[in-house]
C-alpha cells in the first residue's frame, strides 16, 4: 500500500488534490473524556468556575475544526461549509461523550477537521475542569463515518446507521 503523503524518495508531501473531482465531503467523529463523579456533578450542574464548560467545549470544537490545516502540516486547509460539535454528559460513565461533524464542498475530505474539533472540545473540558480533577482522561477519538469523494462512503463497521449532516446524535 502506498502512502499519499509520501513521494517517491520517502520524504512527506501534501498531496496534489487539483486532478480530484468536487464534491460534497462530510465526516463525523467522536471522542470522550473521563472524569471523577464529582467534578461530573459540577460540570452538569454548570457550576465550575470557569463557566458553561459543553458549551465553551463545543465553540471551541468548531474553532479547532476551521483551524486544522494550521495544526495538522499536510492537511489542505479547507473553506468548511458548515461544522457541529456536540458534547452529551455520559452520567452511566462519569464524563462527556464528544460527536463533531463537519461538511464542505471541495477535492479533498474533511475527517481530520471533524477529528480536530473532537479532540480539541476534549482539550477544552480538561483544561476547564482540571482544577477539580488533573485525572482525567482523554480517548477513544475516532472517525464514525465520512461521505464524498473518490473512495466513496466509509462508516466504521461497529456503527448503527446514523444520519450524517449536523444533527443530533
Amino acid at each position: 500500500m502506498k502512502l499519499s503523503h509520501v513521494d517517491e524518495a520517502g520524504r512527506a508531501r501534501m498531496v496534489d488534490v487539483s486532478e480530484k473531482p468536487v464534491t460534497t465531503r462530510t465526516a463525523r467523529a467522536e471522542g470522550r473524556v473521563w472524569m471523577s463523579r464529582d467534578a461530573f456533578e459540577l460540570v452538569q450542574a454548570q457550576a465550575v468556575a470557569k463557566g458553561d464548560v459543553l458549551t465553551v467545549a463545543e465553540v471551541a470544537g468548531v474553532l479547532g475544526a476551521k483551524r486544522t490545516g494550521e495544526l495538522i502540516p499536510l492537511c489542505h486547509p479547507l473553506g468548511l461549509e458548515h461544522v457541529v460539535v456536540e458534547v452529551h454528559p455520559t452520567p452511566e460513565d462519569p464524563g462527556v461523550r464528544v460527536v463533531a461533524t463537519a461538511k464542505a464542498v471541495g477535492r479533498t475530505g474533511v475527517e481530520m477537521e471533524a477529528l480536530t474539533a473532537v479532540a480539541v472540545a476534549c482539550l477544552t473540558v480538561y483544561d476547564m475542569v482540571k482544577a477539580l480533577d488533573r485525572s482525567m482522561r482523554i480517548g477513544d477519538i475516532y472517525l464514525l463515518e465520512k461521505t464524498g469523494g473518490t473512495h466513496g462512503d466509509w462508516r466504521r463497521p461497529d456503527q448503527a446507521p446514523d444520519t450524517i449532516g449536523g444533527g443530533t446524535s
